[in-house]
């Protein structure tokens, strides 16, 4: 009998690295490492990290007694590449380098495949991304605004989604290519998305700022207030940023980002507490609505992922005014390192094909004509 695949995921985060080794469909072991504020404040960009996040990987891997060599493949987050279609791409010179210069922006993410890249090359192995945040299957129609030159961007949580969706289609024998699905994943951040046969046609941004509040996050606000706020005197450009994208949402109403806590508050009668938890799982429903929208009301089923799914109460008002739609099917949790693991193994397996980064965005602008 032919051994197991000894696949090593990694998943660089702002403060962690989280890895995991698996055999085949199997996890052996995994492990988060915490990277504390003093070692990473001497570092003046994330690329900066790379050789540090490395050998912290290579540390962990040792404590388990597991050597690199052993390892079939090496798959990572992705990050930092221009916009491209979902799936497992393979690292290439061309893909690190990308990555390495943060095409879209500084993340932590854009370290993993680089580490990848270097453990495989230095051991002749193969290394993978899957559903990097840099994914993007927009429809045309759904990146257009009310202002010329300003476009709606795709910022979700792709790996998780994607995964939470297969995971979906594979219990009930489905193709999640003939399939139309909502999936929302809910955590610290909140992306809502439109799944049409296998694409993500449309969501929330993340990273820019648009859809329902968050633990962190202010969501929708209209503009001309915003403006107000930006032109008030009382914040610089980052203390705005910070307000919006940092310390808004529950934070700003509560000061913490436990909704556990803010439940608390609902359970001993805040009546301010009520009124805002009851508001945020709106704000969730609403999104989902217009996902629903975007799929013409042909909606198999809304996934509802990310660690807010653990919150029975919240997803029961949620389910409250979206069961009319579809199916809501709690999938708690992330899935993040499993989905690395996966989307390698199916291209070990011969399921899927990998692709190769071509460094060219999946759409751009068009020229107005006038």
């Amino acid at each position: 009998m032919n051994r197991p695949n000894r696949i090593l995921a990694i998943n660089p985060g702002s403060t962690s690295t989280k890895i995991a080794l698996y055999e085949d469909d199997s996890k052996v072991f995994s492990e988060v490492i915490r990277h504390s504020v003093d070692e990473l404040k001497d570092f003046a960009t994330i690329q900066d990290q790379l050789d540090f996040r490395r050998d912290t990987v290579v540390k962990a891997l040792t404590d388990h007694g597991v050597s690199l060599e052993e390892i079939d493949v090496f798959v990572g987050r992705g990050g930092g590449l221009l916009p491209l279609e979902g799936g497992v791409y393979e690292v290439t010179d061309f893909l690190a380098e990308h990555a390495s210069r943060g095409m879209s922006g500084q993340h932590p993410a854009q370290l993993a495949s680089q580490i990848c890249f270097q453990f495989a090359r230095q051991f002749n192995k193969r290394a993978f991304v899957v559903n990097p945040p840099d994914v993007d299957e927009f429809d045309d129609i759904a990146r257009i605004t009310g202002v010329k030159g300003i476009y709606r961007e795709s910022h979700v949580h792709a790996l998780n989604q994607k995964e939470v969706a297969l995971r979906y289609c594979s219990e009930r024998g489905l193709d999640y290519n003939d399939v139309n699905l909502i999936v929302c994943h809910l955590g610290g951040g909140i992306s809502i998305t439109a799944h049409r046969r296998g694409r993500m046609v449309d969501s929330n941004d993340i990273i820019k700022g648009s859809g329902p509040m968050t633990p962190t996050r202010a969501g929708d606000l209209a503009y001309m207030s915003l403006l107000d706020l930006a032109y008030s005197g009382s914040y610089t450009k980052k203390g705005l940023q910070d307000k919006l994208n940092k310390i808004g949402g529950l934070t700003d109403h509560f000061g913490t980002a436990d909704i556990r806590a803010v439940y608390k508050r609902v359970q001993d009668g805040d009546g301010y507490a009520a009124l805002v938890y009851r508001a945020f799982a709106y704000q969730i429903a609403k999104y989902i609505g217009a996902m629903a929208v975007a799929l013409k009301g042909n909606v198999r089923a809304i996934l509802l992922t990310g660690g807010l799914a653990k919150e029975e109460v919240l997803m029961e008002i949620v389910r409250e005014y979206v069961s009319w739609i579809a199916e809501v099917i709690l999938m708690p949790g992330e899935f993040e390192l499993e989905a690395l693991a996966a989307g390698a193994l199916r291209v070990l397996r011969g399921e899927e094909d990998a692709k190769i980064y071509s460094g060219k965005p999946v759409w751009q602008p068009p020229e107005p004509k006038f």
